[in-house]
């Protein structure tokens, strides 16, 4: 029988994320989620309320002795990122992640985690349960939708919470201290394909990219891992100008947040041109096998037979398309100037999808300078607008601004050095975190992120490293404890 938690420290924090293990709750569904935690603080005689959104706070007094104490504030996102591999069956609505130990790593069979942010949740579970650990008031507040937009956050009622330091737990990498991050805002281009016969004379091919790791379009985005669209729309390219190529089929990527990781496309080709495709598919592979095999060893690039479609893309629309597509730009567009080795700028290019009769092409852009975002959005407006897309975008969200004077910061250092006899890393991140929106609601609040290590987050491959959890829950205690 399978049990990957069992004999882990801390105990109880592993208790409960087996618990949440068995919760679905992808973005935007996390009713069960939200059920079970309002169950959870009435049997445990917790204060618990949830605001219009659905974000949920649970109150819990101090411990003997600390009732003087500030109010602490606990924060984790309640939604996971679903994603699984193509080969895997996995409804993210109704079935449990299966977790599984393997070496010093917890993971999940074929699917994401959900480690972010289920072991911050975990964590303020293992508070609220126990009775034997010193901290002050505590307030621990669960957004909903972040991985999607960040929709609680955006979203929480005015005076939902009292406490004026806020420690989010959505942090990846253990004896890092997060003080700063990314702004973000998507953009999404509409495309309404024009559809002609395919021509006599022709075969039809599938074209498959899979295999690459995927990752978080933030924290992975310089790490020069492969984008499956990228990959898939430079090889179509080529085949229209070469091989006479006609586009019937295109999607890759799932989730905006995510590099893509697959790809396909249904091609149709003159019947003379069959050999000459597939040695230019074999040269091509091996182009981009020798490309990734440091960052994404395991690409695999594909193509066969298969039924003819019954309508291609006209000549015009697919050149646009495909032009758009390619000079679309993806990765980092500028490193930060002020903080070393910190990504300022990037942009996603994270899906192609057939919805309702369009092509929809989604794309994300992050910057920790307000204006730099909004260039490379535009910038990516642009191309799909020359293109003949129609194009928007969200709303946004704002970046946190670091502050070296933060006392909270100054207790997590310290504390810190106490345990562990070195001094932590105090960084930003160029990923998105709630907490600049918080800041907008409550500007006095002072703030951290910290988290254990989570390498591989929004793909199959996240994984949770387990002794940075328990290192990650003294560290955590020691603050509470200090403040």
């Amino acid at each position: 029988m399978n049990k990957p938690f069992k004999g882990l420290y801390p105990n109880i924090l592993w208790h409960y994320f087996e618990e949440i293990c068995k919760i679905p709750r992808p973005s935007g569904h996390e009713e069960k989620m939200i059920d079970w935690l309002l169950e959870f603080s009435h049997q445990k005689g917790l204060k618990a309320k949830r605001d219009q959104a659905g974000n949920v706070l649970i109150s819990k007094p101090a411990s003997p002795g600390y009732e003087n104490r500030p109010i602490v504030v606990l924060q984790s996102h309640l939604d996971m990122v679903g994603e699984k591999n193509s080969e895997k069956t996995h409804n993210f609505l109704k079935d449990p992640i299966i977790p599984i130990r393997k070496d010093e790593w917890i993971k999940a069979d074929g699917t994401t985690l959900g480690a972010d942010d289920g072991i911050g949740i975990a964590a303020q579970l293992a508070l609220l349960a126990s009775d034997n650990i010193a901290h002050g008031p505590l307030e621990c507040l669960f957004t909903v939708e972040e991985e999607t937009g960040l929709t609680g956050a955006f979203n929480l009622e005015e005076n939902f919470l009292q406490g004026n330091i806020l420690i989010n737990l959505d942090s990846e990498d253990e004896g890092e201290l997060f003080i700063g991050c990314a702004g973000g805002i998507d953009t999404v281009a509409r495309f309404k394909p024009e559809l002609n016969e395919v021509p006599s004379g022709y075969n039809a091919l599938e074209i498959q990219i899979t295999g690459l790791k995927g990752g978080h379009s933030g924290d992975d985005i310089h790490k020069g891992l492969g984008n499956a669209i990228k990959i898939l729309v430079r090889h179509l390219w080529q085949m229209e100008r070469e091989l006479g190529m006609r586009l019937a089929h295109l999607e890759g990527g799932n989730l905006r947040n995510a590099i893509a990781r697959e790809a396909f496309a249904t091609v149709v080709i003159p019947s003379a041109y069959k050999e000459q495709a597939r040695v230019a598919m074999n040269m091509f592979a091996h182009d981009v096998g020798q490309e990734l095999r440091h960052t994404d060893p395991n690409v695999r690039i594909q193509m066969g037979t298969t039924t003819l479609p019954e309508k291609v893309f006209s000549k015009s629309f697919q050149s646009k398309l495909l032009n758009a597509l390619y000079g679309c730009p993806h990765g980092v567009i500028a490193w930060s100037q002020e903080i070393d080795n910190l990504v300022e700028t990037s942009t996603n290019l994270a899906s192609v999808k057939k919805v309702d009769g369009e092509l929809i092409v989604s794309t994300s852009q992050r910057s920790s300078v307000e204006s730099a975002k909004n260039n490379i959005a535009n910038m990516v407006h642009s191309i799909f607008e020359l293109a003949g897309a129609k194009v928007e975008h969200s709303d946004g969200y704002p970046g946190w601004e670091p502050n070296m004077d933060s006392p909270l910061l100054k207790v997590a250092v310290n504390t810190y050095e106490q345990l562990f006899k070195y001094k932590p890393k105090v960084r930003a991140i160029h990923a998105g975190l709630e907490c600049g929106l918080f800041l907008q609601k409550y500007p006095h609040m002072d703030m951290i992120s910290l988290g254990p290590t989570i390498k591989g987050a929004h793909s199959p491959d996240e994984r949770l490293h387990i002794e940075s959890v328990g290192k990650f829950w003294d560290h955590l205690l020691a603050i509470l404890k200090s403040l």
